[in-house]
C-alpha cells in the first residue's frame, strides 16, 4: 500500500508540474490546451464525477469571454506557483483521490461515519468581540496544544482524512503553531476561518513557503455594517490583509454570515466586485445560527430574506452571467450533499476544550479527544444517532437538525446522553430548539416551494 501510495503521489505531482507548465505555455492556444486537459481528467479520474460535469467544463472553455475562463486566467496569474501546486496535490490527490478511497473503506470497516474534513479550534481566545459569535462569551481561554492537534491529524490521516480546518476563537492567535503543523503535515491541506486582522508580512511569507494553507476571512458587508458587528476599524484592517495576501500570491476567500441586517449588502454586485478586486477567489456563506443563551434571535433571516440570498448566490455563480467568484451557500446547498454533512458524515468539529462535536454550530458531545481516540469519538452515541437518522429531511432546503428540524436535535441529544459543550454558559437542546422552532415553521412552506422548483428543473433536464 505504501509503495502504491508513493508512486501515485509522485505521478500526480509530475502531472501537476506538467499541467501548470502546459497551461502557462504561450506558444499554444489556451482553449485547445484546456479541452485536452478535460479529456485527460475524465480518463484519469474515471467516474469520480458524472459525465455531465466534464461536458459542462468543455462548454465553459469554449466560451472564451465567459467569466469562468476569466476566473481561471486570473487564478493562474495571481497565485504563487508553489501554493497552487501544493493545493492541487493535497486537495486533489491526498484528499479527493487517495484519501477519499481510504475513507470509504474505513467507513465500511468500522461501521461509522469518517469525515473528509476535520475542524478544530486551536484556541477560544479572540482579539475581537463580534455580535452573535459564541466565542465572545468565553470568559476563560482554552487551547488545544500543538501536540494534541498533531495527534488529531495523525489519527485522521490513518482514517484517510487529509483536510484540516482551523476555527475558533481566532485561530491566528496560534499562527506559529499553525505554520508548524503545515510544515510537519505537508501531505495535508489546511484552511483557516479567520477575522484577518492578525495577518502580517512575516506570516504571508510563511504561508507562501509552506504552500498548503488557505484562508476564509470573515467580513459582514461594507464598512459600516461590518464594523457595527466586528468593531470600528476592522473593515480597513481586513482590506489591508487581503492586499497583503494577494501580493504574496496566496489563496483566500471570505466567510460571510448573512443575517436579517446585512443579507442584501453581502449579495450585491458591488460587494462581489470589491472582493474580486481584492483577490478573493471564493466565499463561504453561512446562515446566522442563534447559538448560545444570549443569541440575538432578531438576526435570523425570515423566509423571504433567505430566499433572496439563495437566488442571488445561484444567479451570481451560474455558468453564464454573474461574477467570476466561486460561492458556497452552506445552508441552501444541501441538495449537493444530500442534506446535513455533520456528525462525521463529511466533517466534525473539535473545540478548544477537546470536545468532539458533530458540527461547529451544535455544541453537544459525548466524547473528548483527550480521553478517547478519534475513532472512538466517531462511534460516540450522538454521532451514531446522526448516522442512523441522516438525512434529517428529504427536502434538502431543510438539512439541519437544529435550524429547520429542531425536534430532531432534542431527540438525538436525549437518546445519546450528550452534554452541552458550550464553554461558558451551557445551553440545553430544548432551549436551543425553542429559539429555532418558530423559524423552522415559517421556513417550511417556502422550502417546499423551492424544493418543488428544483425537482421540476431536474425533470426538464432529463426530458430535454
Amino acid at each position: 500500500m505504501d509503495l502504491t501510495y508513493t508512486a501515485g503521489r509522485k505521478l500526480f505531482e509530475k502531472t501537476i508540474d506538467f499541467l501548470l507548465k502546459y497551461l502557462n505555455d504561450e506558444n499554444h492556444d489556451q482553449k485547445e490546451r484546456l479541452l485536452k486537459l478535460v479529456d485527460w481528467a475524465q480518463t484519469f479520474m474515471g467516474d469520480i464525477f458524472q459525465e455531465r460535469y466534464y461536458n459542462e467544463a468543455r462548454k465553459l472553455i469554449l466560451d472564451e469571454d465567459g467569466k469562468w475562463m476569466q476566473f481561471l486566467e486570473t487564478t493562474l496569474k495571481e497565485t504563487d506557483p508553489h501554493v497552487l501546486k501544493t493545493h492541487a496535490l493535497n486537495l486533489g490527490y491526498e484528499s479527493s483521490l487517495y484519501g477519499l478511497k481510504k475513507i470509504h473503506k474505513m467507513r465500511e470497516k468500522h461501521n461509522c461515519n469518517v469525515p473528509w474534513a476535520i475542524l478544530m479550534d486551536p484556541t477560544s481566545a479572540c482579539n475581537l468581540h463580534c455580535t452573535g459569535c459564541w466565542a465572545t462569551e468565553y470568559d476563560k481561554v482554552k487551547n488545544l496544544t500543538f501536540e494534541e492537534m498533531d495527534d488529531i491529524i495523525n489519527q485522521g490521516k490513518e482514517l484517510g482524512t487529509h483536510f484540516y480546518i482551523f476555527t475558533g476563537g481566532e485561530p491566528l492567535v496560534r499562527k506559529h503553531d499553525i505554520i508548524k503543523l503545515c510544515e510537519k503535515h505537508n501531505d495535508c491541506a489546511f484552511h483557516a476561518f479567520t477575522n484577518g486582522t492578525l495577518v502580517d508580512e512575516k506570516f504571508c511569507e510563511d504561508m507562501q513557503r509552506v504552500g498548503n494553507l488557505s484562508f476564509a476571512i470573515s467580513v459582514e458587508g461594507f464598512k459600516n455594517s461590518n464594523d457595527s458587528r466586528r468593531g470600528e476599524g476592522t473593515f480597513d484592517k481586513v482590506m489591508d490583509s487581503m492586499d497583503l495576501l494577494k501580493e504574496h500570491g496566496l489563496l483566500f476567500g471570505t466567510s460571510i454570515c448573512y443575517t436579517s441586517k446585512n443579507y442584501k449588502d453581502v449579495t450585491s454586485d458591488e460587494f462581489y466586485d470589491l472582493l474580486i478586486s481584492k483577490g478573493a477567489k471564493f466565499s463561504w456563506y453561512f446562515h446566522y445560527m442563534p447559538v448560545g443563551n444570549d443569541a440575538s434571535v432578531e438576526l435570523l433571516p425570515n423566509a423571504e430574506e433567505r430566499e433572496y440570498v439563495y437566488r442571488q448566490i445561484r444567479k451570481t455563480r451560474a455558468l453564464e452571467g454573474g461574477k467570476p467568484i466561486f460561492l458556497m451557500d452552506f445552508q441552501n446547498d444541501g441538495r449537493a450533499t444530500k442534506g446535513c454533512i455533520a456528525g462525521g458524515k463529511n466533517y466534525l468539529h473539535i473545540n478548544s476544550n477537546g470536545d468532539v462535536e458533530p458540527c461547529v454550530f451544535i455544541h453537544f458531545s459525548g466524547a473528548n479527544i483527550r480521553d478517547v481516540s478519534l475513532l472512538k469519538a466517531l462511534k460516540q452515541p450522538l454521532f451514531m444517532e446522526y448516522k442512523e437518522k441522516m438525512p434529517f429531511n428529504e427536502n434538502h432546503f431543510m438539512p439541519c437538525p437544529m435550524l429547520e428540524n429542531p425536534d430532531i436535535i432534542v431527540d438525538m441529544v436525549k437518546k445519546s446522553g450528550a452534554k452541552s459543550t458550550y464553554l461558558n454558559s451551557p445551553e440545553s437542546a430544548e432551549d436551543l430548539a425553542a429559539k429555532t422552532k418558530p423559524y423552522a415553521e415559517q421556513w417550511n412552506e417556502k422550502a417546499d416551494e423551492l424544493w418543488d422548483e428544483i425537482l421540476e428543473e431536474q425533470a426538464e433536464k432529463i426530458n430535454s
